[in-house]
């Protein structure tokens, strides 16, 4: 497969029902862009229905994992698939389809317009951003932990958890990227402050986000703990003067 511009890479457990659609979406949405999804062997079949649509179409690749090893570590192995294949951006994606294609070209187009946008992300709580089916809880709950991210690390990023995002390959290649073990939203926190701490710009760009239609949320109290502790860790970290992360 000759590299393109930007490669989508689509974490996957148990998603044969989205998954299909959403590969689709990508790409009619923005034609030359690549699909890679890496599937944690999925019970329900999910890297079969994958197989199936790479061997139609050489826009998409399956990597396959030996198990449910976490989503952090999903985008590690897919950003450095992307790097070794020479892709110019590197995107993350959700499988359930929260997050809108259409506006995929908008964020590309967001990194590509000025040299000095290390990430851009897909946000919910910037202004014209928005939810759609959340119950209210859901939504204090995000902002709230926004909001207390944004203010103990330090950062002006409004949606600093949100996973629809592109980067610049090159700002990936400068990460230790080894060192990063962090998960769920946390692991996008984690990001975000290595682009920070890289002095790349973050532009935030509005979308509606919508909850999945199909198949089971993987939400759990424990990604939302690993989160508030890492983020007040590091937030004190910051205060007293030493980076939170190593990049």
């Amino acid at each position: 497969m000759t590299p393109g511009t930007a490669l989508v890479i689509v974490p996957t457990y148990d998603e044969a029902e989205n998954v299909a659609h959403i590969v689709a979406a990508v790409l009619d949405a923005v034609p030359n862009a690549h699909v890679l999804v890496v599937d944690d062997a999925s019970p329900d079949g999910t890297g079969d229905v994958v197989e199936a649509i790479a061997a139609r179409d050489d826009r998409v690749r399956l990597l396959r994992r030996t198990g449910k090893l976490g989503l952090g570590t999903a985008y590690v192995a897919g950003f450095r698939w992307g790097l070794e294949h020479g892709y110019d951006l590197l995107v993350e994606m959700d499988a359930d389809g929260s997050h809108p294609a259409d506006r995929l070209q908008a964020l590309i187009d967001a990194v590509q317009g000025s040299e000095d946008v290390m990430l851009a992300i897909g946000s919910r709580w910037t202004p014209g951003g928005s939810v759609v089916d959340w119950p209210w809880y859901r939504q204090a709950l995000s902002r709230g932990g926004n909001a207390y991210a944004r203010w103990m690390l330090r950062i002006d990023v409004r949606d600093i958890t949100a996973g629809f995002r592109v980067y610049r390959s090159d700002t990936i290649a400068r990460m230790a990227l080894d060192e990063i073990d962090s998960k769920g939203y946390c692991f996008q926190v984690d990001m975000t402050l290595r682009v920070h701490d890289l002095g790349g710009r973050i532009v935030e760009v509005p979308i509606r986000f919508r909850d999945r239609v199909r198949g089971v949320s993987k939400m759990s109290q424990a990604i939302v703990v690993e989160a508030m502790l890492r983020v007040t860790q590091w937030g004190l970290q910051r205060r007293f003067g030493r980076s939170a992360v190593r990049v």
